[in-house]
């Protein structure tokens, strides 16, 4: 099986940074624009071997790879905030 494995550093900084930016929404739509924006701004890392994967978290477990991912989703946070697609401009709150 062939996966990117930088996808589950993405979804860790989504669920330790989301709680910094209270104006971001936070429903389905905003947070999957912030996973998309940030996966599209960070290498991607595949791998399809148990071996590879081992390697390839080593590597993004370097704090330079991990504040690549941390700096993206931060700017994604705050300009999803600022035109989220869902239409929500209460800040914070997610239906």
């Amino acid at each position: 099986m062939i996966r990117n494995v930088v996808e589950e550093h993405v979804h860790a900084a989504y669920d330790s940074l989301r709680p910094r930016f209270p104006e971001f929404c936070g429903c389905d739509i905003c947070r999957d624009d912030a996973l998309v924006y940030t996966l599209n701004r960070v290498p991607a890392r595949y791998v399809s071997s148990r071996q590879g994967s081992v390697l390839t978290e080593v590597s993004l477990e370097k704090d330079q790879s991990r504040a690549a991912i941390e700096v993206a989703m931060m700017d994604g946070l705050r300009k999803i905030s600022q035109a989220p697609r869902c239409g929500s401009r209460g800040g914070g709150r997610a239906p």
